[in-house]
């Protein structure tokens, strides 16, 4: 069985070794903690551990007071510190850092067994608290660089869309087809993962609005949803009919424009001088032909929406990256 080791893991090993020795170097009772706190503080993404870090830190200052005020109150008892969590629980929660629940709960546990407050004690807490925490930051500040991956996914995506396009302009031109499907199921796959990735890289992007690549992914979603919903009307199409063999043409060349750059517009206008063609055409001749025109006019005001999804996605963002 092959294993392995990713960055996360890396830095919560190191970063974990790193807090334990830096509480002990500073004599701290209860130095360990200092290894937990980083352990459950370096998150996925950099603002995961932001926001993490910041409501362990809030619950543990709370923590802390209402350690003093229960236990120097009511005095150092089992009944102190189960009603002291039946107050600091909700109170937590209530002002949003639930995260810091187990965290704080640990240094709570800590004054409970020194069995006093002092400003030693509570300087010794806080410092394993701003250790612990503040070497999971620093070690989270580095995340790898997702822009490869997601190009990659990308391109994945792209190639992907070519061959169902393609292989609905080759069902359209001859009424058969070998293809067996399989690029629409790896296709919904890709698009789910290709998403959680760009939220991954947005969460990494502290500084920085850069969502190109989520927005990018959604619109590719919203276009795979209308080559689903077209599927059924493409292999219940008359083959022999003109405009079909047309519709077959076109949607060859747009399987070999699928990238980035904006080129939907060039596509919408082929797309309404084809509208003009149906509208001038004769009147249906039977039953049959009324219903393949009909679907015909259906699948082309889908496509033409695949397209307008494209003409408002503005591609500039990928220049650089192409």
């Amino acid at each position: 069985m092959k294993v392995k080791i990713g960055y996360r893991t890396l830095k919560t090993a190191i970063g974990t070794g790193v807090a334990i020795t830096i509480a002990q170097l500073f004599s701290l009772d209860n130095y360990v903690s200092a290894g937990i706190l980083t352990i459950l503080c370096i998150k996925p993404t950099t603002k995961r551990s932001f926001r993490s870090s910041w409501e362990r830190f809030l619950a543990c200052l709370l923590g802390i007071v209402f350690s003093a005020v229960f236990f120097e109150g009511i005095g150092y008892t089992p009944f102190s510190i189960s009603l002291l969590l039946l107050f600091f629980i909700p109170v937590v929660v209530a002002i949003k850092a639930t995260e810091g629940v187990i965290t704080s709960s640990v240094i709570i546990l800590h004054i409970y067994n020194f069995n006093h407050v002092s400003w030693g004690i509570v300087w010794n807490e806080v410092a394993i608290i701003v250790i612990g925490i503040g070497v999971a930051l620093l070690f989270n500040l580095y995340m790898p660089n997702l822009e490869k991956d997601l190009m990659k996914i990308r391109k994945q995506i792209e190639e992907k869309f070519s061959i169902i396009l393609m292989e609905y302009a080759v069902y359209l031109r001859e009424g058969e087809s070998n293809w067996d499907g399989k690029e629409i199921i790896e296709v919904g796959d890709l698009l789910q993962y290709a998403k959680n990735l760009a939220l991954k890289d947005i969460e990494n992007h502290m500084l920085r609005d850069d969502d190109k690549y989520y927005v990018y992914f959604k619109m590719r979603e919203k276009q795979f949803a209308i080559l689903e919903r077209v599927l059924p009307i493409i292999s219940s199409l008359d083959q022999t009919y003109l405009h079909g063999r047309t519709m077959a043409d076109f949607m060859e060349k747009l399987s070999c424009s699928v990238k980035p750059q904006n080129t939907a517009n060039v596509f919408l206008e082929e797309l309404e001088t084809m509208r003009e063609e149906f509208r001038n055409s004769p009147l249906p001749a039977d039953r049959e032909e009324f219903e393949t025109r009909s679907a015909l006019l259906y699948f082309l005001n889908e496509v033409e929406q695949y397209l307008l999804l494209k003409r408002y996605f503005k591609p500039g963002a990928f220049s650089k990256a192409e």
